[in-house]
């Protein structure tokens, strides 16, 4: 029984060093345009909200057109007020299917990548 109480508390704790572990990196927890929007005015920015503050130097942001052409301004910046914030301007765009790529860095160390498409019709 000693041997199964101490397997026990091994496979207990395996499990739940994997959820901190897990629960560590940031995650996308809103964006405005939202993923899978349709949105009738073109937004000026795209701002993303993560779950843990993020080391600027280490994050990104692009945005794409349906040809893989990168349409936002080139300015990806984490928020000065509030680092779980990060954004990149964009252009005037046209009517038309975007693609939203992401690489954050958070400040513990912990890095996370993903993407989404939002729509702009006119």
């Amino acid at each position: 029984m000693v041997i199964h109480a101490a397997i026990r508390g091994l496979v207990i704790a395996t499990v739940l060093s994997g959820a901190v572990a897990a629960y560590a990196h940031a995650h996308l927890a809103r964006a405005n345009p939202a993923a899978g929007a349709t949105v009738a005015v073109a937004p000026s920015e795209v701002t993303l909200g993560f779950s843990q503050k993020l080391e600027p130097k280490f994050s990104t942001v692009v945005v794409r057109d349906a040809s893989g052409k990168q349409v936002d301004k080139g300015d990806p910046r984490v928020d000065e007020v509030d680092p779980s914030l990060l954004k990149v301007s964009l252009p005037t765009l046209t009517a038309g299917r975007y693609k939203v790529e992401w690489r954050v860095t958070s400040v513990d160390t912990h890095s996370s990548k993903g993407d989404y498409i939002f729509r702009v019709v006119k």
